[in-house]
């Protein structure tokens, strides 16, 4: 099987973005977003999924961080969607429920080529530090939407704001793990008795 491995870019009047992963990794990040919290996330993501990755952004964070934040998103399932290509062999669906202290969140997954999100996540503060919280929910949409990816998230309970949302990545992470794992029993096959999953 070819490398599943991608590069991404997109630069907009707000965002100039970069992103290059590969898919049967380490979990080795470059991360540098600007935006301090969300560097520390997307570190997660690619540590706990195994997907090497590169993000190199530039936006206008003089507004605030959702364009960087979104637009990172949008390339980073832009390029999971070319590295996947036709999506064979691979497991496709997975869930978890992670617990990190007194905070506990479930991530299931369809790697399906239908994107759809499913948020049931409640933060009780406006920021984290300086990050919007409702920005985590905005890039698990664009991530979901340009992956091709169902994905549904829920806290079951939590208090710290900051382990609420570091769950929801490292629940995604584990989920994307395992389902983009290769299928020893179908390899090469399209999981999917449609024979295609672009959707």
């Amino acid at each position: 099987m070819a490398p599943r491995s991608a590069d991404a870019s997109r630069k907009t009047a707000e965002t100039d973005i970069s992103v290059s992963i590969h898919v049967d990794g380490s979990g080795k990040s470059d991360i540098a977003t600007g935006v301090g919290f969300f560097d520390h996330m997307l570190d997660q993501l690619a540590r706990h999924s195994l997907i090497d990755m590169t993000v190199k952004a530039k936006g206008d964070l003089h507004i605030d961080d959702h364009h960087t934040v979104e637009d990172t998103g949008i390339a980073l399932g832009q390029a999971l969607t070319k590295a996947l290509g036709e999506r064979r062999g691979i497991m496709r669906y997975a869930s978890i429920d992670l617990a990190m202290d007194e905070t506990l969140t479930r991530a299931a997954i369809d790697v399906s080529g239908r994107p759809f999100l499913v948020w049931n996540v409640s933060f009780s503060s406006p920021k984290i530090g300086t990050f919007d919280t409702e920005l985590v929910r905005e890039f698990f949409q664009a991530l979901a939407q340009n992956g091709g990816i169902t994905l549904h998230v829920t806290n079951h309970y939590g208090a710290n704001n900051h382990h609420i949302a570091e769950t929801c990545f490292k629940a995604v992470a584990r989920a994307l793990r395992a389902a983009l794992e290769l299928d020893p029993r179908q390899p090469g096959a399209v999981p999917s008795t449609k024979g295609s999953l672009k959707g």
